[in-house]
């Protein structure tokens, strides 16, 4: 009788436990990313409208400021207060997916928080200076179909005004506690404001769009928002350029530092392994990055030997590279209409070959184009992601300020990386999976994302491309500039390296100009950690395609191993890791 009341015991504790369990998911999971996805939007605004959500097209916040990095605080408790009420244990593996994603974010938020990262909200790389440029410009992601989206500009243009007082506010807050740009940076972002402002407001970057009215306007309509757009430009905008412009040349300059790295500055150290985790996903330190780098860039060395021999160049490594930045023939255009087909004839080539690769491709229309003018001195070339509706498809950038010293070199790796099957088919099928929860359609983790891009770049040769020695170079020169980013990176923001020093390094190891090293280096000094990215995502996809290979032998398809790695979209490296061994048990 003792033993039955001890199993019934047992047995009604085991329905309490049940009970607890399942009372622990107070909460809706979808309800829960549905409503992190709004809140991230709304924390977000241009971002959103990047990512094709309209409801926020008028809307601007000030990053900088204390009130915001409050409201981003709010948002970092609320989550971790939500997620610690949802039981895991019903979760299916792809919500597990998204619980580990939003558990991430917030850690990883909040220790990017705790630094005064607001102190220095410009500069020369990116930030909402540029994206509200690229806005007005008509041709981004900023819609110019109907009334309502003149109008919404106009108030993020009235809101940009604002903005630019509150940035300089900081700025002269961060001179106070020597937190400041270093003064080759300073004096990048100068012509960046002064380039805008025009004798005649109908030159305006900012009156772009009110050269392309859609035809279904009224000349009422037309002439009412050419009459609001010119106020705003003429009493509102440029006024504050010039203030900026003014202040940059003046206080801010003078107030910029000398040394190159943000381990120099107050906080500078915590700052930047912040940063490192932030765009690595993972937990490894400066210092082994460092060396990580250093293996890397000489091992890439001893393939690019291999090519010099081959084409049969005599001298060493460093003439060659030398060589082949000023080589005639690697220079073939004098017109960028010329450029352009180059990178269209690539598409063209790799077409046939991508289905013996991949069976998951985008639906997301792709077309190739030029950088616009108001940028294209100081731009790099890039993909802007389409939206999920068609109304824009997803953009290969190509930066051509002198057609005639356009150097092919990179152009096949490069198209493979920025293009196809890089960027265009992560981000397009990330965005098209309507399984995701919104807020994983949209999202972004460099280690992900770039060390997919940079891995597609060895599929060349898979893919049709590499037949001519030098492209095949320029594939090695790309990677090895990927490593060099550890190398630099680490040594300018955690060893102490110079501008300089960063620069010649570059220069000892990979064939690219001069102007285009030191516009690399000087994107290093503006956004820490960023350039880390690349080489650590592919290194670990790499290793993952090796694991599935050795484990799974005459039954590994490349197709699904691809498709496994792109389905779910961007995510940390360790829940990658963590989907490939799960796929690799389930193939066994």
């Amino acid at each position: 009788m003792k033993k039955i009341k001890t199993i019934c015991a047992l047995f009604l504790l085991s329905l309490l436990l049940v009970n607890c369990k399942s009372d622990k998911k107070s909460i809706d999971f979808k309800e829960l990313t549905d409503h992190y996805f709004d809140d991230k939007n709304s924390l977000n605004p241009v971002d959103a409208t990047i990512n094709g959500q309209n409801q926020y097209n008028d809307q601007l916040v000030f990053e900088m400021t204390d009130s915001y990095r409050k409201k981003q605080a709010l948002f970092f408790d609320k989550y971790q207060s939500e997620l610690s009420k949802v039981n895991k244990e019903q979760l299916s593996p792809e919500e597990l997916n998204s619980y580990e994603i939003i558990k991430w974010e917030i850690e990883v938020g909040k220790e990017v928080l705790h630094q005064p990262t607001n102190l220095m909200p410009i500069h020369q790389f990116w930030g909402t200076h540029l994206t509200m440029s690229q806005f007005a410009s008509g041709s981004a992601a900023q819609p110019f179909k109907t009334e309502k989206d003149y109008k919404n500009f106009l108030k993020r243009m009235d809101l940009y005004a604002v903005w630019i007082d509150s940035a300089m506010v900081y700025m002269k807050k961060g001179i106070a506690k020597g937190l400041v740009l270093p003064k080759s940076l300073t004096i990048k972002v100068i012509p960046q404001f002064e380039e805008i402002i025009t004798p005649k407001v109908e030159d305006n970057l900012f009156y772009s769009a009110l050269k392309t009215f859609p035809a279904s306007f009224t000349e009422a309509q037309k002439s009412s928002l050419t009459k609001e757009y010119t106020s705003a430009i003429q009493e509102k905008l440029m006024p504050q350029y010039k203030k900026m412009i003014a202040f940059l040349k003046g206080e801010y300059l003078a107030a910029s530092r000398s040394t190159s790295g943000i381990g120099s500055i107050p906080n500078g150290k915590e700052m930047y392994t912040a940063y490192v985790k932030q765009w690595t996903t993972t937990n490894k330190t400066p210092n082994e990055i460092h060396e990580i780098g250093l293996k890397e860039v000489a091992r890439l060395n001893s393939e690019m030997e291999k090519v010099k021999q081959q084409v049969g160049y005599k001298g060493t490594l460093k003439e060659f590279l030398n060589e082949v930045r000023n080589k005639k023939e690697l220079k073939p255009f004098t017109k960028p209409e010329e450029v352009l087909a180059h990178f269209q004839k690539i598409y063209e080539t790799i077409k046939p070959n991508v289905d013996k690769l991949f069976s998951l491709q985008p639906k997301t229309k792709f077309e190739i184009r030029r950088t616009e003018a108001f940028r294209e001195k100081t731009a790099s070339a890039e993909y802007i992601q389409g939206a999920v509706d068609g109304s824009r498809p997803g953009i290969f950038y190509v930066p051509i300020p002198n057609a005639k010293e356009y150097n092919v070199l990179e152009d096949e790796d490069l198209f493979l990386h920025e293009a196809i099957p890089g960027h265009h088919f992560q981000m397009s099928l990330q965005q098209e999976n309507t399984n995701l929860p919104n807020f994983r359609r949209y999202n972004w983790f460099g280690a992900y994302g770039e060390g997919w891009a940079l891995y597609t770049e060895s599929l060349g040769k898979e893919l049709g491309l590499y037949n001519d020695p030098y492209q095949y170079l320029g594939m090695l020169n790309d990677e090895i500039h990927r490593a060099i980013r550890l190398v630099v990176d680490t040594g300018i923001h955690s060893k102490g390296w110079t501008r300089e020093q960063a620069i010649q390094y570059s220069l000892d190891n990979e064939a690219e100009s001069e102007a285009s090293i030191t516009s690399e280096v000087e994107r290093y000094m503006a956004i820490p950690g960023q350039a880390l990215s690349y080489k650590i995502g592919q290194l670990k996809i790499i290793e993952l395609r090796h694991k599935a290979e050795k484990e799974l032998g005459s039954t590994f398809d490349i197709r699904k191993f691809h498709a496994i790695v792109l389905e779910s979209g961007v995510m940390p490296l360790a829940l990658l890791e963590k989907k490939i061994d799960t796929w690799i048990k389930s193939t066994k």
